[in-house]
């Protein structure tokens, strides 16, 4: 798989600059102002193998103590399916979308409805909805 970089098309889907889009929250220089752009610059931390993202953006009480990515799973493409909440002037919000993959060469997906909270101002994935 070549190598994203700032200037390749980023993984979540929106069409911009990876370095543009979720590379600046990757890199800290910005955070997600909604719970629907967490969730995109959560799904390209996947596809670019950023652990420390992930876990810096998981709610302290659901993530856990240890991350380890599927060398052999490559996050392909990501549909959002539907949201509430999660807006500029929100606390909290959902976020349903399904996420693509190759996994030793065959395609699959999964499907989550992914809840969100805003903490200290900046949004966390919290869990699954149950």
């Amino acid at each position: 798989m070549p190598a994203i970089t700032d200037e390749s098309r980023c993984p979540c889907g929106l069409g911009e600059p990876y370095g543009a889009c979720c590379g600046r929250f990757h890199r800290g220089t910005a955070t997600a102002p909604t719970a629907e752009l967490l969730m995109r610059s959560r799904f390209s931390a996947f596809a670019v193998g950023d652990t420390a993202y992930l876990t810096r953006t998981w709610h302290p009480d659901t993530r856990p103590s240890d991350l380890q990515l599927d060398p052999g799973q490559r996050w392909t493409f990501l549909e959002i399916l539907g949201k509430t909440g999660g807006g500029l002037l929100e606390n909290e919000g959902t976020v349903e979308f399904r996420a693509h993959y190759r996994q030793d060469r065959r395609a699959d997906s999964m499907q989550e409805n992914s809840h969100f909270v805003r903490v200290d101002g900046k949004w966390i994935y919290v869990a699954p909805v149950s």
